[in-house]
């Protein structure tokens, strides 16, 4: 039997995607509120201007703005502007049938994109998000006597995230034994998997024994297979009472064998604990790395 390959996008981000709508237009609102604010606000007045410049064009072409200089496309721009915001400083007015038809259609069009970017703008503002920092590397060390693969995490808001949960899996790419290449996911048990009360760093620990995806494993080992480490953690926002999320995927060369985190967590003399960021991505190596 020949062998069939299939061509995969990596895991890191979206991936590739081929044959499917994947266009902006395909899902304008998703894009929209998951968009940031600078373009959000660049596409809404590039919106806002390509309206009026239709309009205004309609107004030039019938000519029937009273008190409009002849000729002056600006002036009907500016009263196109005037009618879409409902400002009517008074100094312009339709006079025609069309113009005044034109000005009844954009106070509608006005109206209803108004309503529109209301609620755009609440659902983007109300959006819960979370702000986790996750260490540049993870490492494999041991931990109580045992090789473990230990993922740093760190909450980076004054509040706490309650019930909170971490998921990790290792995908990496395989061959079927009908030759057809598949990336697969491998789940890793942790050691705590949940945490009361997220409030400043998480180590989370997993226990490499057998069974484990990474029982047995090497750095050469697993350089064939394109293995990605892709770490999600959810929970509750005390403050806001939403559940948020953060994940993060470490490649093979963001993994670093034969070492542990610097240690970040700073005990201050009236008992209270403090994380020093300046040290979260170090890593202190304890043997050769494979």
């Amino acid at each position: 039997m020949a062998k069939r390959r299939v061509q995969l996008g990596s895991l890191r981000g979206d991936g590739l995607i081929h044959g499917a709508p994947t266009g902006a237009f395909e899902d304008l609102y998703h894009f929209l509120v998951t968009s940031s604010w600078p373009a959000l606000i660049g596409l809404i007045a590039a919106a806002f201007t390509i309206a009026n410049l239709l309009f205004a064009t309609g107004y030039y072409l019938d000519q029937g703005i009273e008190n409009a200089r002849t000729g002056s496309f600006a002036d009907m721009f500016f009263f196109s502007v005037q009618t879409m915001a409902t400002i009517g400083y008074g100094k312009m007015e339709p006079v025609t049938i069309f113009s005044n038809i034109l000005v009844s259609v954009e106070a509608l069009t006005g109206l209803l994109a108004l309503a529109l970017m209301t609620g755009l703008v609440f659902s983007k503002f109300s959006r819960p998000t979370a702000r986790v920092r996750f260490s540049r590397y993870v490492v494999i060390g041991p931990r109580d006597g045992t090789p473990s693969l230990m993922i740093r995490a760190a909450n980076l808001r004054a509040n706490r995230i309650v019930e909170a949960e971490i998921h990790v899996v290792l995908a990496r790419q395989e061959v079927t034994v009908e030759g057809d290449t598949v990336r697969r996911l491998y789940d890793f048990p942790m050691t705590r998997s949940r945490s009361a009360m997220f409030a400043l760093s998480w180590t989370a620990v997993h226990r490499i024994v057998e069974g484990s995806p990474l029982f047995g494993q090497t750095r050469e080992s697993l350089a064939d297979c394109a293995p990605e480490i892709i770490v999600s953690i959810i929970g509750l926002d005390e403050t806001f009472s939403q559940t948020v999320h953060a994940r993060h995927t470490y490649e093979l060369d963001e993994i670093v064998w034969g070492a542990r985190f610097a240690d970040v967590l700073v005990l201050h003399p009236d008992g209270s604990r403090s994380v020093d960021y300046t040290r979260f991505d170090d890593v202190e190596m304890l043997t050769p790395a494979k």
